[in-house]
């Protein structure tokens, strides 16, 4: 091994172990942490992040980054390394330590203040903290903006490189002209799916029972993954032998906590199938989130809402619950678990309206972050949004403009990698059709014929490539939105017989 890469590697080793410490902070904070515990803890992880930021900045770390940039000996891995280290350090060098321990003890508190005003529907409580977030994301991306850029587009490129405004404008614009009307008509036939057997009591300890089977038949390996429960279903891993998974459960909404689940697991198999040589780096995650989001949506939705995904499955969720669905069938499962129906919540949205949920969250943070619309307003744009785009509005801000945790995590721009993940996901699973049998795989409940293809063809990568270079590895083309397209309309053309 390259005798400065060594020398890098053990400054790696202290700037993951302190990032391992902070994850394990924030998972606690949202699990299992008492309530009076944050203003202390955020503490704590404001000390870990300023501790972390000196260890990336440290003058030895610029000179190896430096001459291993211009090594042509490093393999793949080693230089998809250097090159996530060198942004790292470029980004934090920007941002003035103090701000950036602030925001930090920010973050950590904010999380803690949105789940109780969730739960109060209190918005106005959350607006002076939402207020202080977007100011220092604000500041934050001005600091990063190449010239020429904007402030959005410099968040955007956080989360999901190369994808601009520019880029997403007409991405989302062909989903307002083809969803929108084709959810009109699938709404006119609503009538002919019955999805209350899903709303009847399913006991709560039960459905922990078959999630845990669930999330194991997946291949979820239990010897390096936990399963744990939260306001907010998220995963999260230290490395790539320790990935943990939330859940959170309704008694009276069957098909939310099954579905989270298969989410969930589907960014935690992709941790856990990280190459051992870059878990524990700064290229030992997934490419992107729209990437990681890629995984969850291809497990949730293209595989665990097809018949023959349930077809092994179905009988053991009937013996677990053998009063509730003892009348349902599984031809009638299937349909009442891909019914579209315009909804407010965007984690419980079907397919089809699921990007209409985060087009609305798109135009949102444009305008916050343009100076188009402020956080008093929020609420009344957001309602008015929902009315326009799905036919609803919601009647407090729990079910609105509260419910979800990303803005109290600082993590503007993040939203439309949700969209990304959807057509990433359709383009992923039209060419691994080509390659393997899927149906008869999921029929005989194979789940690793699936799961070994993806681990090949995107998992092991890590950050060795963008999400754009896996996409034209895998597909033999760039990101492109109308294989997802394509799918909808075929898929909710078929559910309703139009």
């Amino acid at each position: 091994m390259n005798s400065q890469y060594e020398k890098l590697m053990r400054h790696v080793e202290k700037t993951e172990a302190i990032k391992a410490a902070l994850t394990l902070f924030g998972w606690d904070t949202e699990t299992l942490a008492p309530p009076a515990a944050v203003e202390f803890t955020s503490r704590v992880m404001g000390t870990l992040s300023s501790c972390y930021r000196e260890a990336v900045m440290e003058d030895e770390v610029k000179e190896l980054i430096a001459a291993l940039c211009e090594h042509k000996d490093l393999s793949a891995g080693q230089a998809a390394v250097v090159r996530k280290m060198k942004k790292e350090r470029e980004n934090l060098e920007k941002i003035p330590p103090k701000e950036y321990r602030e925001f930090c003890e920010l973050q950590a508190r904010a999380t803690t203040v949105w789940a109780k005003v969730k739960r109060q529907g209190d918005y106005e409580s959350f607006a002076p903290v939402l207020e202080k977030i977007l100011d220092y994301c604000r500041r934050f991306a001005g600091y990063r903006k190449k010239e020429g850029q904007s402030l959005y587009d410099a968040m955007l490129d956080e989360y999901e490189e190369s994808f601009t405004k520019e880029v997403l404008d007409p991405f989302f614009a062909s989903l307002k002209k083809e969803i929108v009307p084709l959810l009109k008509q699938v709404t006119k036939k609503n009538g002919t799916i019955d999805r209350g057997p899903l709303h009847a009591s399913f006991d709560v300890n039960r459905q922990k029972e078959f999630n845990r089977y669930l999330a194991g038949y997946l291949g979820f390996d239990a010897q390096r993954g936990v399963m744990a429960e939260s306001e907010h279903p998220f995963t999260t891993s230290l490395h790539n032998h320790d990935v943990r998974i939330t859940n959170h459960y309704y008694e009276n909404r069957l098909d939310s906590a099954i579905f989270s689940v298969i989410h969930e697991a589907g960014h935690g198999i992709y941790e856990m199938n990280v190459d051992d040589a870059l878990t524990l780096t700064p290229a030992g995650g997934g490419a992107s989130c729209g990437m990681h989001e890629s995984q969850s949506r291809l497990m949730e939705n293209m595989i665990g809402r097809s018949p023959a995904f349930w077809t092994p499955l179905y009988p053991k969720l009937k013996e677990t619950f053998p009063d509730q669905l003892s009348d349902v069938t599984l031809d009638s499962f299937v349909r009442m678990i891909n019914k579209a129906e315009p909804g407010l919540i965007r984690t419980q949205a079907d397919e089809l309206t699921y990007c209409l949920h985060v087009m609305i969250r798109y135009e949102i943070e444009k305008e916050l972050i343009d100076g188009d619309l402020g956080v008093k307003e929020l609420p009344q744009v957001w309602n008015r949004k929902y009315e326009e785009y799905l036919g609803i509005r919601p009647q407090n801000d729990t079910e609105g403009v509260l419910q979800d945790v990303h803005w109290s995590q600082g993590s503007i721009g993040y939203f439309p990698s949700y969209a990304l993940g959807n057509a990433f996901a359709a383009q992923i699973c039209h060419a691994m059709e080509q390659e393997i049998d899927v149906e008869g795989a999921l029929l005989k409940g194979e789940m690793s014929v699936i799961t070994d293809w993806l681990r090949e063809k995107v998992h092991r990568f890590g950050q060795m490539k963008t999400s754009r270079e896996l996409l034209r590895d895998i597909t033999g083309e760039d990101f492109n939105p109308r294989y997802y397209l394509d799918y909808l309309i075929r898929k909710y053309t078929k559910v309703y017989a139009l």
